[in-house]
C-alpha cells in the first residue's frame, strides 16, 4: 500500500517566479515523441496534474482541444491562468489531484511532470485510470536535477545544498524514506494495480549547460529551499554558491546532461 510517505501540500508556496524561470523546458523532441506514440484526435482534452507553471500543458496544448492545468498550490495555477490569458482553451484549477473533480472517460491523455512521487500515488492511478477513455494514456515525465549527478560541480553543489539545509531548519521539508517507498513499490506496480498496462519508456538525455545565477534561481524553485526558507539569508546563499562554484565553471558555465524521459502507460481499449 502506498501510505508511507506524504508530502505537505504548500512546499512550494512562493516559488512560481522562479519555477516559470529557471525549470528547464522538457525537450522538443520528447513531447513530439509523446505526442506521436499516444496519437491525440486534436479533439480530446488534455490533464496535466501538478501542473507546475504549465510545463507541459504548453508545450501539448496544439494537440488538444481543451487542457486542463491542475496544481494544488495557488501560485502555480495563477501563473498557468495569466500566460494562457488569451487561450480560452486552457483550464487552470487549483485542486490537490487527488481531489480533483473531473468525469470518467473525460481525457485522451494525462502528464504528471516530475511529481508522481509527491501524490497518493495509489489513489491518483485509480483515479486517472477512470478519468481516461478506453486506450487512453498517463504519461508520468521526469528530468534529472543538477546536484544529483557525478561531476565535480554537481557534488559541490549537493554538498552546500545539504549544508544550507540544516542550517536553515529545512533537512525535513522532503520528507525522509520516499524514495526508499518508491523503490519497495514501483511506480508501474502502482499503476498496474490501478488497471494500467506498460507502454514502455522514451529517455531524452539533454546538454545543458547553467551560469552560476541560474542554478541560484532554480534552487528558489524547490521545496526543499524556496524564498520562504531562505528569507533573508538570500544573499549569503548566493554568495557561497557562486564562491563553491564558481572555480568548476568553463566560460562562466557549468556543463550537465539532463537526463529527461518518460513512462508511459495506457488503459486497454476494452475499458
Amino acid at each position: 500500500m502506498d501510505d508511507a510517505v506524504r508530502f505537505d501540500p504548500d512546499l512550494y508556496q512562493g516559488t512560481a517566479g522562479f519555477y516559470d524561470r529557471y525549470r528547464l523546458p522538457y525537450p522538443d523532441a520528447m513531447t513530439a515523441d509523446l505526442v506521436r506514440r499516444t496519437a491525440p484526435s486534436g479533439a480530446g482534452r488534455l490533464l496535466d496534474l501538478a501542473c507546475g507553471t504549465g510545463q507541459l500543458t504548453f508545450p501539448l496544448r496544439g494537440s488538444f482541444a481543451e487542457v486542463w492545468a491542475v496544481d494544488a498550490e495557488p501560485d502555480m495555477t495563477a501563473a498557468v491562468r495569466a500566460k494562457a490569458a488569451s487561450d480560452a482553451g486552457i483550464r487552470a484549477v487549483t485542486a490537490a489531484a487527488e481531489e480533483l473533480d473531473a468525469e470518467a472517460g473525460a481525457f485522451e491523455l494525462v502528464v504528471i511532470g516530475n511529481a508522481f512521487h509527491r501524490l497518493d500515488r495509489a489513489s491518483v492511478g485509480r483515479r486517472a485510470f477512470t478519468w481516461l477513455r478506453p486506450g487512453g494514456h498517463l504519461a508520468l515525465c521526469w528530468s534529472t536535477s543538477p546536484w544529483t549527478g557525478d561531476l565535480d560541480w554537481q557534488r559541490a553543489l549537493d554538498d552546500l545544498l545539504g549544508r544550507w539545509k540544516a542550517a536553515l531548519g529545512a533537512a525535513d521539508r522532503v520528507p525522509s524514506g520516499w524514495d526508499r517507498q518508491r523503490r519497495r513499490d514501483p511506480d508501474g506496480e502502482v499503476l498496474a494495480r490501478a488497471g494500467f498496462e506498460a507502454a514502455g519508456r522514451r529517455d531524452f538525455p539533454t546538454a545543458h549547460a547553467w551560469t552560476v545565477e541560474e542554478l541560484a534561481g532554480h534552487v528558489r524553485s524547490t521545496s526543499f529551499l524556496p524564498p520562504s526558507v531562505l528569507a533573508d539569508r538570500g544573499d549569503a546563499f548566493d554568495a557561497e554558491l557562486s564562491s563553491v562554484l564558481g572555480p568548476f565553471a568553463t566560460g562562466g558555465r557549468l556543463a550537465e546532461t539532463v537526463a529527461f524521459a518518460y513512462d508511459l502507460f495506457r488503459t486497454p481499449v476494452g475499458g
